[in-house]
């Protein structure tokens, strides 16, 4: 051995002692302990000394390496507490202070309608019903006595779904409206029934005022006395609430649908005065009228094929066009905007989440 063992163990633990961070530690816990480290190397000198002085030799340069691998786990343990401190201190957030205005997220106008529907309709009795996006052509049409040469089922008018040739599979199709989840409560469930169907639809149509894909909400009521009557007061109340317009005007002209008999299409009185578009209040000549959503009561072809008895059970169903009635409420001009995903068009027309009416906090924030 060519050095005092004791000696390197206390230059060796003040370099320990001394090291500032974990790199410089490192570098001395290879410099000490390392395959060229001086107590390796002093190691090495022990086989050239005879068997007692080895013993005495061996026995101090082991006490030195382990008191010095000691020393570095603690220091190590030290320094690693002092970054991490360090770092809980520089990245510190003060969550006492109030958020950003810019980074405050926005309701999409679909989504907050949808939410004032559900919580009109809610308060009517009426449950939430739900079904797939692709439909079979049974449930889409036949079900729902459309005949199969309705213009509705051409290719040209709907997305039917490709098979395994390639070719169109015409007994699978997205949904070209949210009647199929009427069919299939029907289906399933006993009369009396009260519900609305909410979601994604999707038709062959692209222009200024059709997308592609857009929103419905139908409607579904049956029991043993449900009448036009009913039909008619429901919409009046649900246009009065969802336009905020007290005794809004209401009109129902006969029209056809192969789903419901009688069918009549609703309208709203507007005034279109100087350019302009208000809901429920008409000119002074009373003739301005808006179209929103198609009704009737449903045909009892169609009760007979979901199983339920036309003799002993009749309803009502209408269904409109969520972003219709948000585009009248709100006064959005173009509807391909609704797709844009446009952060200044969200930011105009959009809604803070906790000021707009909810399901939980009613339709009066």
């Amino acid at each position: 051995m060519t050095v005092d063992a004791q000696a390197l163990g206390d230059e060796l633990l003040a370099r320990v002692e001394a090291a500032a961070d974990l790199k410089s530690l490192d570098d001395v816990r290879v410099e000490a302990l390392g395959k060229k480290g001086r107590i390796t190397a002093e190691m090495k000198t022990l086989g050239g000394l005879d068997p007692e002085a080895r013993k005495a030799a061996g026995q101090a340069l082991n006490a030195v390496k382990d008191r010095v691998a000691d020393a570095i786990e603690t220091r190590k343990s030290a320094l690693e507490l002092s970054e991490m401190n360090a770092k809980l201190e520089s990245d510190r957030v003060d969550v006492s202070l109030p958020p950003r205005p810019e980074s405050i997220g926005r309701l999409h106008p679909i989504s907050q309608t949808l939410d004032e529907i559900i919580a009109i309709f809610g308060e009517m009795g009426f449950a939430v019903a739900e079904g797939p996006d692709i439909e079979d052509d049974y449930h889409n049409f036949t079900a729902l006595n459309i005949p199969p040469e309705h213009p509705a089922r051409q290719m040209h008018d709907t997305f039917y779904m490709a098979d395994e040739s390639g070719g169109a599979n015409m007994a699978a199709v997205l949904r070209t409206h949210t009647s199929p989840v009427q069919v299939r409560t029907m289906e399933n469930q006993k009369p009396p029934i009260r519900i609305i169907a909410p979601g994604r639809t999707y038709r062959s149509d692209s222009d200024m005022t059709h997308t592609p894909m857009f929103h419905q909400v139908e409607a579904l009521v049956i029991d043993k006395k449900t009448h036009f009557g009913h039909l008619k007061g429901c919409l009046q109340d649900f246009c009065s609430a969802y336009f905020e317009v007290e005794n809004i005007p209401l009109r129902f002209r006969p029209s056809y649908f192969p789903f419901t008999e009688p069918s009549a299409e609703v309208d709203i009185g507007c005034n279109r005065k100087d350019g302009g578009l208000t809901i429920g209040h008409q000119g002074d000549d009373g003739d301005g009228w808006l179209e929103i959503l198609g009704s009737g009561m449903v045909n009892p072809k169609v009760l007979t094929m979901s199983g339920i008895d036309p003799e002993e059970y009749q309803g009502f169903a209408f269904g409109m066009g969520i972003e219709r009635i948000a585009m009248l409420k709100y006064g959005i001009p173009d509807l391909r905007t609704f797709f844009d995903a446009d952060m200044r068009w969200l930011k105009h027309y959009g809604f803070v989440p906790l000021e707009a009416a909810s399901l939980v906090r009613g339709l009066t924030p």
